[in-house]
């Protein structure tokens, strides 16, 4: 009974973990930009909520989703005179930008959290079968599965969504074949911010204390399932996210109680395992070689 509850929050867990790192490997497959800052998106909106406390809850969803998509453009203008320097040079930059918002952040509200109070009645439990489980839990499978599967449909039956798809097969052939690549690459950011922002509600409720790291606790997990699933890939990186968040709650259920403290030294072993074997990720399947000319 115990690693049944445990399947259900993992599943949860990866659920939210799979939309994060769909947003990441989104903005990746277009240009190719491992978005660091991408975990300070979920903060700010987070942020959001504690600040619209005491308003209709219709009001506080609405700012905290614009605020992350407001805050996603604004990064996608920031970056936007790097995608001609080295590679090195911009990941250097997203460094610098998810460090200089994490201590504005830091400066503005102190390390002690506030608790944003938000849909605290989603955290009661009810009881099938021995298994206790939280609403939340049930939201947020819902609310990431639809949202995991409204995004597949825009990616593969709009035109917007085709036009994404061909900037991340190869960005210059989409160019010529007359893509506009800077509104894609727009496009690119703000569905990643707006992934981020629904994220960012679901876990606003699972863990209603907020502090200047909320979002990069979740962006580094997030990311590392990215790259097992296969970075320039987006449904490998969403399963790679959904893998690392469900293993994530398994590992901590199956571990003994004084050794949950190396759930990460595990974690990271089974990943660098993973990579060791398929280094382009393990749910990319096999490249064909191509023949250049």
């Amino acid at each position: 009974m115990i690693y049944l509850q445990a399947f259900v929050d993992a599943v949860a867990l990866g659920t939210l973990f799979a939309l994060v790192a769909m947003g990441i490997g989104l903005v990746f497959g277009v240009i190719r930009l491992v978005n660091f800052a991408h975990g300070e998106l979920l903060t700010a909106g987070a942020y959001a909520l504690l600040f619209t406390k005491g308003m209709p809850l219709p009001v506080r969803i609405v700012v905290s989703l614009a605020v992350v998509v407001a805050l996603s453009a604004l990064m996608e203008f920031i970056y936007r005179p790097l995608r001609t320097v080295s590679p090195a040079t911009v990941l250097i930059a997203t460094f610098a930008v998810s460090f200089l918002l994490q201590n504005a952040a830091l400066l503005a509200f102190g390390t002690q959290g506030e608790n944003v109070e938000f849909l605290t009645e989603l955290n009661t439990a009810f009881v099938v079968g021995g298994l206790r489980i939280r609403w939340i839990t049930v939201v947020g499978l819902v609310v990431g599965g639809l949202t995991l599967a409204a995004t597949g449909w825009v990616l593969r039956r709009t035109d917007a969504g085709l036009q994404m798809r061909a900037a991340a097969a190869d960005v210059q052939m989409a160019r010529l074949l007359g893509v506009p690549v800077r509104r894609v690459v727009v496009m690119a950011f703000l569905v990643a911010g707006l992934l981020a922002g629904i994220v960012t509600l679901v876990l606003a409720v699972q863990r209603p204390l907020i502090t200047p790291t909320f979002g990069f606790q979740v962006m580094i997990p997030a990311l590392v399932g990215v790259v097992v699933g296969g970075l320039d890939r987006l449904v490998p990186a969403a399963l790679g996210g959904f893998a690392v968040g469900f293993a994530t709650v398994m590992l901590s259920s199956i571990l003994p109680g004084a050794q949950r403290v190396f759930l990460n030294t595990v974690l990271f072993v089974l990943v660098i395992t993973i990579l060791l074997l398929k280094p382009d990720g393990l749910f990319v399947g096999r490249r064909r070689a191509v023949e250049r000319v």
